[in-house]
């Protein structure tokens, strides 16, 4: 690299909050299943803990070498639900898979382990309700656990019932902990290879073990944007794709480097714009870089569907091994712009919904009020899920019903996760539309064979 590069990309970690979000260890647990659920928990503990005994103190000696910050060191799992039916397991017994996977992540020091997870795309198998009836009290019971179900895909269509399931698992989750939530996601076509959390599992399609980076850098973003301030869209793609290159490059770097030093093989680069609760850390004031007074008014879609296009251009550029959600996260409570728009009153579910049409994710880490009904969360779970499969694209829910909060108030989760405005929802039910079950059929332009 040229002085100058390496220059801007020490201006870049120290000035605009560049950093690696997360060097995720995938492990495969498909060696660990066993008919008897006690001997299934302890090979799973002995895997991972095996596996991932020196995943921190690794990251730790890049990030010191380097000078890059690695905010996290944390692993995913093959889908536990796959584990828990080959044991027959009750929902008491899925529990302790769950406590084997907080004590294997205690033991080794990262931040979550993620991959309590199901794929009921088209149904359920063996154990796999018992599994997702257990979430809400594995997640009350454990630090460091995060579980997703996806509940739909574009060849599968939408398992309805599954969604009607987990607006109940939802609200009961939100009952037993005030945390839980934050750590659950209803995924449509979910990636076998994300490593950000709470959605990261282990797909059955990848190597034993293999090292996933996620990067950030919404704040370089927005500095590079301020440069061409004025210029037309053309100009403001390219710069985007550039900086996008600078930053995935960055990603490729510690993830070989982590690969190698581990003796596992470098999965992806997921080239996600991550935001964090930090001020200048945010994707929202990127959208505001480009012209909107404020997250939410009319143009926001564009302007993200600009960014989360441009994003991937210039990252497939840097790298070859480019892969989980790779675009833009708009979660609410870890994003002070999106705080500030749904304060102003200008950023509400409705368009949040637009904007997940054409970025990374959805409905993430959106507060709603705590009496919202079952069958309401299922709702938004089912046009999420719509989207997702209509456009053959990831989408899911993280939705948070705050216990004893009304439309207005503010819930603190600390940390990364940040804090949240409670966000109005639409009063008219969907009980009727949720109670039918069955399953939405997949879209006539998922047959591609």
């Amino acid at each position: 690299m040229e002085t100058k590069q390496i220059l801007e990309t020490i201006r870049m970690i120290e000035e605009d909050n560049l950093d690696i979000r997360t060097i995720t260890m995938g492990i495969s647990l498909l060696d660990c299943i066993d008919a008897d659920v006690e001997i299934a928990c302890e090979k799973i503990y002995q895997k991972i803990t095996r596996c991932a005994k020196n995943l921190v103190s690794v990251g730790e000696q890049i990030a010191t070498e380097y000078g890059i910050p690695i905010i996290n060191k944390r692993i995913s799992i093959t889908p536990i639900a796959t584990i828990a039916s080959a044991a027959k397991a009750t929902s008491a017994d899925c529990i302790k898979y769950a406590r084997a996977l907080d004590r294997a992540a205690k033991e080794v020091g990262v931040d979550f382990i993620g991959g309590y997870s199901a794929l009921v795309e088209k149904g359920f198998q063996g154990s796999e309700l018992a599994f997702i009836e257990s979430i809400p009290q594995a997640l009350a019971e454990t630090d460091y656990v995060c579980s997703s179900v996806n509940i739909g895909s574009t060849k599968a269509g939408i398992n309805m019932n599954a969604v009607q399931t987990m607006g109940d698992v939802i609200k009961q989750t939100a009952e037993k902990s005030d945390l839980g939530c934050a750590k659950l996601v209803v995924f449509a076509n979910a990636v076998e290879d994300n490593p950000f959390m709470a959605g990261a599992f282990h797909g059955f399609g990848e190597e034993d073990v293999v090292i996933n980076v996620g990067v950030s850098g919404p704040g370089v973003m927005k500095r590079a944007l301020e440069k061409v301030k004025g210029e037309p869209f053309d100009v403001v793609a390219e710069t985007v794709k550039k900086t996008a290159f600078k930053i995935t490059r960055m990603g490729q770097l510690v993830g070989q480097e982590a690969s190698k030093r581990l003796g596992v093989s470098f999965g992806i680069v997921d080239l996600s714009l991550a935001p964090t609760p930090a001020v200048g850390d945010s994707v929202a004031e990127i959208l505001e870089e480009m012209g909107l007074e404020t997250v939410g008014t009319h143009g926001t879609t564009a302007a993200l569907a600009l960014l989360n296009d441009a994003v991937k251009k210039g990252g497939v550029m840097a790298c070859n091994h480019v892969g989980g959600l790779s675009g833009a996260f708009i979660p609410v409570s870890e994003d002070a712009g999106m705080i500030d728009g749904v304060k102003a009153g200008s950023l509400n579910l409705e368009k949040l919904e637009a904007m997940t049409a054409i970025c990374s994710v959805g409905l993430d880490m959106v507060a709603i009020p705590g009496d919202t009904s079952a069958e309401s969360i299922s709702g938004m779970i089912a046009d999420e899920a719509a989207i997702g499969v209509i456009n053959h694209k990831t989408t899911a829910v993280r939705i948070i019903p705050a216990k004893g909060k009304h439309i207005g108030d503010h819930i603190e989760f600390g940390g990364l996760l940040g804090s949240a405005p409670v966000m109005k929802i639409n009063d008219a039910s969907s009980a009727e539309f949720i109670q039918r079950g069955g399953s939405i059929p997949a879209p006539l332009h998922s047959f591609r064979n």
